[in-house]
């Protein structure tokens, strides 16, 4: 890649968020209906909103179907993971991916000023990039051949 690409500039910028109070019930339904895997916790002082977890459909499911607990009994602060790894906005795609490597995670918030949520940014975004980068590759190849073909004929 010819550009240094940030996890600001590739980032989900609509994220579906709760707090830690959120019931886990409610919780699930967000996932539902925002079609997520995970929310981000946050917690908000003045207006700013700063990353405190992550809560995803497979904490549910080992946190609370697995071992059978009742989730309406259940908050997201007792469920997410506390203290997720973020990347600043200006991380580059590269180090943002070292960073999913390094914790075992596929998706992670990232933050501004202030550790305020900026967006989140995912596998699939990344893949995405990817994709297009060998899209463009793939055409390059093609356009060598029609210049070689262009040029013999």
């Amino acid at each position: 890649m010819s550009e240094r690409l940030t996890a600001g500039e590739i980032c989900t910028r609509e994220v579906a968020i709760a707090f830690r109070h959120t019931d886990l019930v409610t919780a699930a339904r967000l996932m539902r209906e925002y079609h997520v895997g995970a929310l981000v916790v946050v917690d908000e002082t003045q207006g700013l909103r700063t990353v405190a977890g992550v809560l995803t459909d497979r904490d549910i499911v080992i946190s609370v179907v697995a071992p059978e607990l009742q989730p309406g009994n259940l908050c997201v602060g007792d469920v997410m993971t506390a203290r997720p790894v973020t990347a600043a906005e200006d991380a580059s795609v590269i180090d943002v991916l070292r960073s999913m490597r390094a914790h075992g995670v596929r998706r992670i918030p990232v933050v501004g000023a202030q550790q305020a949520l900026i967006g989140l940014v995912g596998l699939d975004d990344i893949l995405e990039v990817l994709a297009q980068e060998f899209g463009m590759l793939a055409a390059t190849i093609g356009r060598g051949i029609e210049r070689e073909r262009a040029q013999r004929a």
